[in-house]
């Protein structure tokens, strides 16, 4: 791998912080944690930045509702993130924040390099605009031409002088670029709903507000503030800079850019797809290499809202389940890129099967019987295969691998349980236990030798997904440290281990009680 493909760059979106996080904005940074955290296994440079969008009309009211400067509150609502990705063991590398000075001045430099190009003018706009969204609306778009179909609310009618961004200039090369670059909306179909957009014709948008004092000011032009999405994507990149370094973009992109992949919530897909490449276009900068965007969470088949109080929250799931047990079921569940619904029940059953009973059982029973009958040495048998599955071990790794490099993180999962089932089957089969009592000592330690030796596959590659887990697996198969970075060269069959020396089986996953659902 050379140093130059080694790189890799993640985003989850930079969340708005109108509001405390809510259980979406947990699953989308869950999903990129994941990512990086297989990335490195793999060796990768990773760098994997989260944040907070923190202008616009919807925090400015928000703040003033809760009698706060709007800094006060971002500074409040931004912790509150911050709080949230420490429980669930979000392991960023970047944390940016759209009211931080050298994000100014990244947002500035970025106009003035657009308009100088001629790609930004003044003009009247007239048309509906939601708050909500924070996007103006065609009334196609919108239910009975005045509904936003995603928030329910009125659009409004907007009449202002505005500065524009040439966004139609562009449109003959952003179809040229999907042509080229099959890959970079990705799920498939996400593509069909950008094309889709793009074949009604790109129409140039204003990227300023006379009537919005909440947000970096227009360079030259103190009156207007600058539109939230013009603003808010540029922190992907001013959120690379080091404190230290000179506010420049490029200083900003001169080691991860461009990113390899924005992950992203399907209502924001158009900014993304649409918007951010064109405004990088007309910067001269490199386009992200891809765009993905991943569904909605519903909660007992139905939206989630405040008003009706269906909602969940994160920390109380936390706080009864643990943190692996909901990266575990959201991960697991959930096909990434579609819809996904969260069921209690379903919780529960999940976490019971998979984590207590199939992988924790299993790990448990192998290691005991080390410890019982082998005072906890188990040394490679000169036996081989007893259990039939090392092509199964080595086809699960591929398939693992191909699933995890394209993004499909559940069916990643799915083939390793699929691995955990056939090695449960074939220790029940061969019944160790049994030849330990009928003095067949060697075929016992070659079944007990290759449950652990799968089990220590396992547990490096469940790592990126329940990294306590995994580690409480290592260290109980007596390896001393997961070693994130590059842990990938320990994977194989009988890779890199003679012996174990295991520690006292203790359960991973205690089981749920099953009252706890009531």
């Amino acid at each position: 791998m050379s140093r130059e493909n080694n790189k890799f760059y993640i985003t989850s979106p930079l969340y708005y912080v109108n509001d405390v996080p809510h259980i979406g904005s947990a699953y989308t940074t869950i999903a990129c944690d994941c990512i990086a955290r297989y990335k490195r296994l793999r060796g990768y440079d990773v760098c994997f930045l989260t944040g907070t969008d923190e202008h616009g009309q919807k925090i400015f009211k928000s703040a003033l509702e809760q009698k706060l400067l709007p800094q006060e509150h971002c500074d409040f609502i931004t912790g509150k993130f911050q709080e949230l990705w420490k429980l669930l063991n979000i392991k960023y590398n970047k944390f940016s924040r759209t009211t931080s000075k050298k994000h100014e001045l990244i947002v500035q430099e970025f106009f003035n390099v657009v308009f100088k190009r001629g790609d930004i003018y003044e003009a009247d706009y007239e048309g509906l605009y939601c708050e909500a969204c924070e996007d103006f609306k065609s009334e196609k778009e919108l239910l009975d031409g005045k509904i936003c179909p995603i928030h329910k609310l009125k659009a409004q009618e907007y009449k202002e002088k505005n500065y524009f961004f040439a966004l139609s200039k562009y449109q003959d090369k952003l179809v040229k670029h999907f042509e080229e670059n099959p890959d970079f909306i990705q799920p498939s179909h996400r593509k069909n709903e950008v094309l889709g957009w793009v074949k009604e014709g790109l129409k140039d948008f204003p990227i300023s507000r006379q009537s919005v004092s909440w947000g970096i000011p227009i360079p030259n032009d103190s009156k207007q503030t600058i539109y939230v999405w013009f603003d808010a994507l540029l922190g992907y990149i001013s959120g690379l800079l080091d404190d230290t370094e000179n506010s420049k973009v490029e200083n900003a992109i001169k080691k991860y850019w461009p990113c390899s992949v924005h992950i992203i919530g399907k209502d924001i897909l158009r900014f993304h797809a649409v918007y951010w490449p064109c405004m990088l276009m007309s910067a001269n900068l490199p386009l992200p290499k891809k765009v993905f965007g991943h569904g909605f969470l519903t909660k007992d088949g139905e939206k989630m809202g405040k008003t009706t109080g269906n909602i969940i929250n994160p920390h109380e799931l936390i706080n009864e389940f643990g943190t692996d047990a909901v990266r575990f079921y959201f991960l697991r569940e959930i096909s990434f890129g579609k819809d996904g619904d969260f069921s209690r029940d379903n919780f529960i059953n999940r976490i019971n099967s998979d984590l207590a009973n199939n992988l924790g059982n299993l790990l448990n029973r192998a290691l005991n019987l080390v410890n019982k009958n082998f005072n906890g040495v188990i040394e490679e048998p000169g036996l081989d295969n007893i259990l039939s599955l090392k092509e199964k071990t080595v086809s699960t790794i591929n398939n693992f691998e191909s699933h995890m490099d394209n993004l499909e993180l559940k069916e990643a999962l799915d083939s390793l349980w699929q691995l955990v089932d056939a090695t449960n089957k074939a220790f029940n089969n061969l019944e160790p236990w049994k030849l330990i009592k009928n003095n067949e000592k060697d075929k016992a330690k070659c079944c007990l030798y290759e449950t652990l030796e799968i089990l220590r596959n396992i547990s490096i590659l469940v790592s990126p997904f329940i990294p306590e887990t995994s580690l409480k697996m290592y260290n109980q198969l007596g390896c001393d440290r997961l070693d994130e970075n590059n842990e990938w060269k320990k994977v194989g069959w009988k890779k890199l281990k003679a012996s174990f020396t295991v520690k006292e089986g203790k359960p991973i996953f205690p089981r749920v009680e099953e009252q706890k659902s009531n």
